[in-house]
């Protein structure tokens, strides 16, 4: 067997065992009783991994280069990522319901690479010149990587908000930065108690007023599983943060050796940086302000879309030097 029919066989391979994996999280998580699935949904999600590194490994050997250099390849390596860095964080947490959201978005990378894109951009090409470069292996695979980081902890991030339908919640977990522990009056939270005060005598009559006291709706079940997955969220941001850092200054460092130029404004280099700010963002609330639970989630969530754009959208819609140009 060549290594072209090999790889044809691993993306197949990898798209259909992801997608099973979805359905072992999905119907796990509807009927818990079925304690077995989410079991083999880890399991699936190691399978999957394994089958997208070795049709990364057999795509290295064909071609002689990292196999990151298109559309095709790179989508297989974030999912690579994808499942890497969710066997990380459900290895972190102890719970099933990361794969919920994080197998499906591995399923559907493999499908649209697979499935999706025309023919002729998923066989293996000679390199172009600029990309005949050491920073190949280190620039792309650095931001690629930090896709995935930053894509799973947004999922996670995602899941959270679904739990607690939104609402504020009181955590007391490791991840709640400088305002962990903080008056809970302060923190405005979903469910109010009232309770009566005496405050002071006006007149000599004692006044009495009503006081809001907070406390959480949650289970204490659930309660701990969503501190679980705030704190998951923020430390799987926490790890891509700096790997998007690492890979946009590489980037610069290679665009100057190639384009003579550390920084061109290109849709690439834009939406990388507004990127990095929107994380910034979410990890200064988090560790300066102490912002916990619903806030950085919402944060976190927009970010997983302008991960996407950054990703994909100004590849395939925008002209500039990193595009793809399918559609355009």
């Amino acid at each position: 067997m060549d290594l072209v029919s090999l790889e044809n066989i691993l993306d197949n391979v990898s798209f259909a065992v992801l997608f099973i994996t979805m359905l072992f999280y999905w119907v796990g998580t509807a009927f818990p009783n079925f304690s077995i699935l989410p079991k083999l949904g880890t399991m699936g999600m190691i399978i999957g991994n394994l089958s997208i590194a070795s049709l990364l490994l057999a795509r290295w050997i064909e071609g002689g280069y990292f196999p990151i250099s298109n559309l095709y390849e790179s989508l297989f390596f974030l999912g690579w990522g994808v499942t890497t860095v969710h066997l990380i964080a459900e290895s972190m947490s102890g719970s099933r319901l990361v794969g919920v959201v994080s197998a499906p978005t591995a399923m559907g990378i493999a499908a649209f690479a697979t499935l999706s894109l025309p023919p002729e951009m998923q066989h293996s090409e000679p390199l172009v010149p600029a990309l005949k470069s050491n920073w190949l292996m280190m620039h792309v695979s650095v931001m690629m990587f930090s896709y995935s980081a930053l894509m799973v902890g947004s999922l996670v991030a995602i899941a959270f908000l679904i739990l607690t339908q939104g609402k504020e919640i009181q955590l007391r977990g490791s991840s709640v930065g400088t305002g962990a522990y903080r008056n809970v009056k302060a923190l405005k939270l979903n469910y109010q108690a009232e309770k009566l005060t005496e405050v002071e005598n006006q007149g000599g009559t004692a006044v009495l007023t009503q006081e809001k006291t907070i406390v959480n709706q949650l289970s204490p079940e659930r309660l701990s599983l969503v501190d679980t997955l705030d704190n998951i969220s923020y430390r799987i941001i926490g790890l891509g943060f700096p790997l998007l850092t690492i890979g946009i200054v590489s980037g610069a460092v290679w665009a100057n050796e190639a384009w003579g130029s550390y920084w061109s404004w290109d849709p690439k280099e834009t939406w990388a940086l507004i990127t990095w700010l929107v994380f910034a963002a979410y990890l200064h609330a988090r560790i300066t302000k102490g912002w916990q639970g619903r806030k950085p989630a919402l944060l976190a969530a927009g970010g997983f879309l302008v991960v996407w754009v950054c990703y994909l959208g100004v590849n395939l819609l925008g002209k500039g030097l990193h595009s793809y140009g399918w559609f355009f």
